[in-house]
């Protein structure tokens, strides 16, 4: 008996440590992203952060209805693009982003335009309408990769079919931290910053023909930016989530494979107490 357990213990031990290595392998191929994905990241924050600069002045030399980007309608349609990982084993990553869209989405009549197969499994089995798909694009996305998902949302918020559009993406802060965010991208929204100190004199900058003429010009621009750092970003933090998640299965798996090693070593204890009871009755019964 003990001995049949001793080699089901010694099975479970080779189980858990094949699956570690699994883990760890796991853990070292996110790792590297991550450092790639990181540098991405760090790349792309710069131009978002001048093209919004850029734009936000231009928004202060038009007024909001003159644009059909940033003029407000009645909402009766709503578009998301949910930004979701292309593999699982990512820990809440995937399940958080997904949550947030769907307490968003709540109560709406909307559509979704996918990126990542997660993404794309996701929403084949929920209620809400897919435009578009585009899965396993985030690993190695270039700018021009966002061209047709920006012309697509565009397509369907200036022929009215949407009246406003959301992107969901997650949001990487550092290693140990991404938050899942929902930002409005359509109609275009742009704070006019309040220079308290004007101690610098102000540039006056002359737009031809028009800054409205320009504003329309540059709103895709300003979106295929907002879109690309919004995958980078998520493929960071994709990889992070994974990393974190792979490193917590592997240290489990240590811990099991500490337990079980105790256990087989009680129960090999067990079996050697048992045969010299038996061997010490047997030689009583001789005696």
């Amino acid at each position: 008996m003990a001995s049949g357990n001793m080699k089901d213990i010694k099975r479970r031990i080779r189980s858990v440590q094949s699956t570690m290595q699994i883990t760890k392998a796991m853990e070292l191929v996110a790792s590297s992203k991550l450092r790639r994905a990181k540098e991405r990241t760090l790349r792309a924050r710069p131009y978002f952060n001048t093209m919004y600069e850029t734009i936000t002045r231009l928004a202060s030399a038009t007024r909001e209805d003159d644009s059909v980007y940033t003029k407000k309608r009645e909402v009766k349609n709503s578009l998301y693009l949910v930004v979701a990982g292309d593999r699982g084993l990512a820990g809440g990553y995937n399940a958080n982003i997904f949550k947030l869209a769907a307490a968003h989405m709540a109560g709406k009549s909307a559509r979704v335009i996918t990126i990542g197969k997660k993404a794309e499994e996701h929403y084949a089995k929920r209620p809400w309408p897919v435009v578009e798909d585009f899965p396993g694009i985030a690993e190695t996305l270039k700018i021009s990769d966002t061209h047709p998902i920006v012309a697509r949302l565009i397509e369907l918020f200036r022929a009215g079919e949407v009246d406003e559009v959301f992107l969901c993406y997650t949001e990487f802060l550092s290693p140990l931290q991404q938050e899942a965010k929902c930002i409005q991208l359509l109609p275009a929204s742009f704070e006019k910053k309040e220079q308290e100190e004007k101690q610098e004199p102000t540039v006056l900058t002359e737009y031809d023909p028009s800054p409205e003429a320009v504003f329309e010009a540059i709103i895709p621009e300003y979106l295929y930016g907002v879109l690309y750092g919004a995958v980078v970003e998520s493929f960071c933090s994709e990889q992070s989530a994974r990393r974190m998640a792979m490193e917590a299965a592997s240290d489990n798996a240590g811990e099991m494979i500490e337990n079980l090693n105790l256990s087989y070593n009680r129960a090999r204890q067990a079996a050697i107490t048992q045969e010299i009871t038996e061997i010490v009755a047997g030689a009583g019964q001789v005696g």
